[in-house]
């Protein structure tokens, strides 16, 4: 059995109160590693060209309210 597998029988057989403790640290985790990688993109010059051209989009009014 893999660790995959392990970890997913394990949580299958989690109580309710259990999964749902679980399940908040998991979003958590998830959310802390997007974090850490976005703020790597950003350092890394990765997402600049997105801001230029979403920069320009909006000075030429081709933007909407939302």
């Amino acid at each position: 059995m893999t660790k995959l597998e392990q970890i997913e029988k394990f949580v299958s057989e989690l109580d309710p109160p259990d999964l749902e403790a679980f399940s908040a640290w998991f979003e958590a985790f998830q959310a802390e590693k997007w974090d850490r990688r976005i703020e790597n993109d950003v350092a890394a010059g990765k997402l600049n060209d997105l801001a230029d051209k979403a920069l320009k989009d909006f000075r030429a009014g081709k933007t909407r309210r939302l």
